[in-house]
């Protein structure tokens, strides 16, 4: 049959946590993306996490011998990052929604202004 390569220096726990590290830092962004969306959570504060979380990555956990740190420091700095897309997002689409309800009143004008009276 088949076997399976194990990477060197990966533990059961760590492999575990990077066969799911994409679902769990979707899971988190989300739920903090909307806590920022409800004003929950400051942007400011949002940055800080996020410096904080990469600056461990960077740090501590990218060089670490656990595999469990590092896959959580990992699934840590990839959530935080993702999370400052929101208001990012949010920025973009609220301009586009502007400009669009712009050119909708702009269109309007034109059209009453060169409308003739009956």
């Amino acid at each position: 049959m088949y076997s399976h390569a194990l990477e060197h220096g990966s533990t059961r726990a760590g492999r575990w946590l990077r066969e799911r590290r994409l679902r769990f830092t979707l899971w988190i962004a989300a739920i903090e993306g909307l806590l920022y969306l409800f004003h929950v959570l400051h942007w400011w504060l949002a940055v800080a996490v996020a410096i904080v979380a990469v600056a461990f990555w960077w740090y501590v956990a990218r060089s670490h011998r656990s595999d469990v740190l590092r896959q959580a420091g990992w699934i840590f700095a990839a959530s935080q990052l993702l999370v400052l897309c929101v208001p990012i997002a949010l920025t973009i689409v609220s301009a586009l929604a502007i400009g669009i309800i712009a050119l909708l009143a702009i269109a309007a004008l034109i059209f009453l202004f060169t409308e003739r009276p009956s």
